[in-house]
């Protein structure tokens, strides 16, 4: 997951673009957030835990001077949720200083880190984007040449933004796991996660990112270069078509909220419910809500009334936060009370929200819950930068459909099939990673047991 945003615009406040940019992308991670600038190629870099409105003040802003910012939310998946894991992050190398923002994650990162561990490389975090920045800040090739070449010994997935020398970098690995856009503002060149960012800071979308390319923004324009050779199949993440992505912004050309919709009218006809209301569970599930009412002929209701103050309970970092967040985020209205209701939803990833919710409606006088899903089952863990962590924390990986509304306590429960999120998504299937729902991964995948979280954190170098 992670939001990261860039701009090179000289004569502009690039750390405020980038803040309304990270405050675009917050949903994308929300354990830290920073940004670094460089003035005259003198790099500046603020970070700290929390949201964007908790790391930075007009204060800070007013500090962050330059021509050139990147910008990071931080959603972590390699590496705790500490300081010195927060981006982007500054390595000083033997060649030059590199500042990086990194969304993804790498399936090397134990082989790289004891490589530049060999080579007396001081690695000051305990994630996988900080290899990167090494890679770069310590290779005495040309600048663009040293980032190609770091491309080449990464595996697995990565988005990242960087600075040195006065660029602004961004590149994408040779599969596109994660979503990576260039668009213009005026004259000049922002890069971000999504389009919704461009949105906010009244950029225009002008192209993706290819697999594979790095792109280079200076006082002289725009390169664009093939760095490294993209994958025979593209390996966008499908999870962000129904689960992560903002429903305003476009992936592959694809409205989010319009495939969305299309997965809750398949859904409506794959899985129809004898109910007298539809409900959503706000806000993801809302769109396909909206379809499956559509689809269905039935009315479309508010179920419950969300606290915006509370983030997304997925990406709480831990359990415990995950189960008190839920309880805090929805309340049940008086409407449900007495009727049979259906509550669409976009997933079920741990079980713990839907459980909660299901009884919530229940307690609040609904005579029948029937919960259908936007998208298959969730079975296996995600190696390219979702925390989604052991299969066995996942409820479907090894539970039949039955097993899972009982443990939910529904009165029915369907799943939206493999097929179907395909089509709503309008893209083909050589195009998208699934391998969270059907276990077939796009690249070679760690040993069982060697791709732990926190693996770093005993050997800290």
């Amino acid at each position: 997951m992670c939001g990261i945003f860039g701009v090179h615009a000289a004569g502009r406040d690039v750390s405020r673009l980038t803040y309304f940019g990270l405050f675009a992308l917050q949903h994308r991670g929300q354990e830290a957030a920073g940004i670094a600038v460089a003035d005259n190629g003198r790099l500046t870099a603020l970070r700290d835990l929390g949201l964007v409105s908790q790391v930075f003040d007009e204060q800070k802003l007013r500090g962050l001077q330059g021509q050139v910012a990147i910008g990071h939310n931080r959603y972590s998946t390699t590496g705790s949720s500490q300081w010195s894991n927060a981006q982007p992050l500054v390595q000083h190398g033997r060649v030059r200083t590199v500042a990086l923002g990194h969304n993804g994650n790498l399936v090397n990162a134990a082989e790289l880190r004891e490589e530049l561990h060999a080579q007396d490389v001081t690695l000051h975090s305990t994630s996988d984007s900080e290899l990167i920045a090494a890679l770069i800040a310590n290779d005495p090739a040309p600048l663009e040449d040293a980032v190609a070449s770091a491309m080449s010994r990464l595996e697995g997935a990565f988005s990242v933004v960087a600075l040195s020398e006065g660029k602004l970098m961004a590149f994408r690995d040779a599969h596109g796991f994660r979503p990576l856009c260039l668009g213009r503002l005026g004259g000049d060149r922002v890069v971000a996660s999504e389009t919704c960012a461009f949105d906010l800071v009244g950029a225009a979308f002008d192209r993706e990112i290819g697999h594979g390319e790095l792109v280079v923004v200076d006082e002289q324009g725009v390169r664009a270069i093939q760095a490294i050779d993209p994958a025979a199949d593209g390996a966008l993440c499908i999870f962000e078509f129904f689960y992560l992505a903002r429903p305003d912004s476009r992936l592959d050309g694809v409205e989010v909220h319009g495939a969305r919709v299309r997965m809750g009218e398949r859904l409506a006809r794959e899985a129809p419910a004898d109910v007298d209301l539809v409900l959503s569970v706000p806000d993801s599930g809302t769109p396909a809500a909206i379809g499956f009412a559509r689809a269905s002929g039935l009315p479309f209701g508010e179920g419950f009334v969300k606290n915006r103050y509370v983030g997304r309970t997925f990406i709480q970092p831990d359990q415990d936060l995950r189960r008190q967040g839920i309880r805090l985020k929805f309340n049940p209205l008086a409407e449900v009370a007495g009727r049979r209701v259906v509550i669409v939803d976009d997933s079920i990833v741990r079980g713990n929200t839907t459980q909660q919710i299901v009884q919530m409606l229940f307690d609040a006088g609904a005579t029948e819950v029937h919960v259908r899903i936007s998208s298959p089952p969730v079975i296996d863990q995600c190696y390219y930068g979702i925390d989604l962590a052991d299969p066995t924390e996942l409820i479907a990986s090894t539970r039949t459909v039955e097993e899972v509304r009982q443990h939910i306590g529904a009165t029915s429960l369907a799943y939206l099939s493999l097929d179907g999120l395909q089509a709503a998504t309008q893209r083909p299937e050589s195009e998208l990673c699934r391998a969270c729902l059907t276990r077939e991964y796009p690249t070679p995948i760690p040993e069982p047991g060697t791709h732990a979280k926190l693996r770093f954190e005993a050997a800290r170098v």
